[in-house]
């Protein structure tokens, strides 16, 4: 199979060049997930018509891609190791082709369940495999932006299936809906055909040589390539690994903790409440109709600019100071959904703000926990650990997901507009001051460097420095 692949001694243009082709086809993987995330709001309605689903069997069918995604992201632990990054991304295509084909064909709510669970099944391996690749292919000062590239196709995914579903939805066509996307699923698939094996991946299989190859095409200079995969083998000279590691050793532990909480405050945020039930929360405003779509849509457009700016600051700024700012913002414009929700949006003033709200906690989260807690749970594990440390931190995202799909609608039956929104205000505040007391800055640091100050028993947040 070809690959991408140049000669060993290369200009910064010409590698940096390469290395970005690469990072991007590698990224796509996360434009399944936001294609999945982003077709279900606007297919929804039609299909609990359709099927004459129950808020519970809504809810389901919002969560099982959820479900899925949980034991994909188990198995893709296993995958990437056995079979390599590349073979992994691969099946995860395949299968997400399978499932988006099995949503449009589906008959009734338990067969749509089962095509949004396959999806899911797909995207859990991605979601695991895509960053772990784009970290292990970047130079220490690129990562941070190499790997928000896949949050970043997440959010192109979303804005993609908003508007396709906005313009399908003037004739309810919502099996075209998930149909649509397997096209995506299928570039996806030739794509990642055509990338290189991972150089840590290769050097973990005795294949010296081939990860040399591959990094004299990713790096400036041999001279760079050569020292990175001198630095691999010092950390592959340490005879524990995944299980073994982590009972035997407290500082694994830590680590897998962390990229535990990153992901939980990832989801527990909120986004995936405006994603999968913008429509309803607009309807709550009192948009009807196409509206409702078109607002939605306008959402998934700034979610795409926002995650952009994110990938040109994260290795600017820094890990820390753009997850300050993001937990903050949230919080505000939360807390004013909740109190505008408390005195009511009849006026056209008040639903104007009510989108204005929620737009910018759009932008606040895309460009702050939406990627970066991608990028530490990438770099905050040490390389004999990554894959199980990686899955578990995975398994985390798609359980807190789940969760929140599960039982949004019925919270907000319960508890009604003013606190669900108010208990989101909350929770972004406790996550601010978490990042305050556990999370490093990982900025231009190698991956090396942070796994020897984990190793050495450095407090969590100074593992960056």
């Amino acid at each position: 199979m070809p690959q991408i692949s140049n000669p060993s001694e290369n200009t910064d243009t010409s590698s940096q060049f390469r290395t970005i082709i690469i990072g991007i086809l590698a990224a796509t993987g996360g434009l399944m997930s936001g294609l999945d995330i982003g077709v279900i709001s606007g297919a929804l309605d039609f299909v609990s018509d359709a099927f004459h689903a129950s808020t519970f069997a809504q809810e389901w069918i919002v969560s099982a891609m959820m479900a899925g995604a949980a034991v994909g992201a188990v198995l893709a632990g296993w995958l990437a190791k056995i079979t390599g990054r590349k073979w992994a991304l691969v099946m995860g295509g395949v299968i997400f082709i399978i499932g988006s084909l099995g949503c449009a064909l589906a008959w009734s709510v338990a067969s749509m369940i089962w095509g949004r669970a396959m999806m899911g099944l797909a995207i859990g391996i991605a979601a695991f495999t895509s960053p772990l690749y784009l970290s292990e292919i970047a130079s220490e000062n690129t990562r941070g932006a190499m790997i928000s590239t896949y949050q970043l196709m997440i959010t192109v995914g979303i804005f993609m299936a908003f508007i396709s579903d906005t313009l399908l939805s003037y004739h309810a066509q919502w099996r075209w809906m998930f149909g649509m996307i397997a096209i995506p699923g299928v570039l996806f698939v030739v794509g990642v055909l055509f990338l290189p094996y991972s150089p840590r991946w290769l050097m973990m299989q005795g294949r010296r040589e081939e990860a040399l190859a591959v990094l004299k095409d990713l790096r400036p200079t041999a001279h760079e390539a050569h020292a990175e995969i001198r630095a691999i083998d010092e950390q592959l000279k340490q005879r524990q690994g995944g299980f073994g590691l982590l009972w035997e050793n407290a500082n694994f532990r830590r680590s897998i903790l962390l990229g535990v909480m990153l992901q939980a405050m990832q989801q527990f945020a909120g986004i995936n409440v405006v994603m999968y039930y913008a429509p309803k929360i607009f309807a709550m405003a009192g948009f009807v109709g196409t509206a409702q779509m078109w607002c939605t849509a306008m959402i998934g457009f700034v979610n795409v600019l926002a995650t952009l700016a994110a990938i040109g600051l994260v290795d600017r700024w820094g890990r820390k100071p753009i997850l300050y700012c993001g937990f903050s913002i949230m919080t505000v414009s939360m807390a004013a959904l909740a109190v505008l929700n408390h005195v009511g949006m009849e006026s056209d003033g008040a639903k104007i703000l009510c989108v204005f709200l929620i737009m910018i906690f759009i932008v606040a989260h895309a460009m702050s926990a939406g990627p970066l807690m991608w990028v530490l749970c990438s770099e905050i594990q040490p390389i004999k650990g990554r894959d199980l440390g990686i899955t578990l931190s995975t398994l985390t995202n798609w359980i807190s997901n789940m969760i929140v799909g599960a039982s949004f609608l019925s919270l907000l039956g319960w508890l009604g507009g003013a606190k669900t929104f108010g208990l989101i205000a909350l929770l972004n505040g406790l996550f601010l001051v978490l990042t305050k007391v556990f999370v490093p800055e990982t900025k231009g640091i190698s991956l090396e460097v942070i796994e020897q100050n984990l190793m050495a028993g450095k407090k969590l947040r100074e593992i960056g420095r």
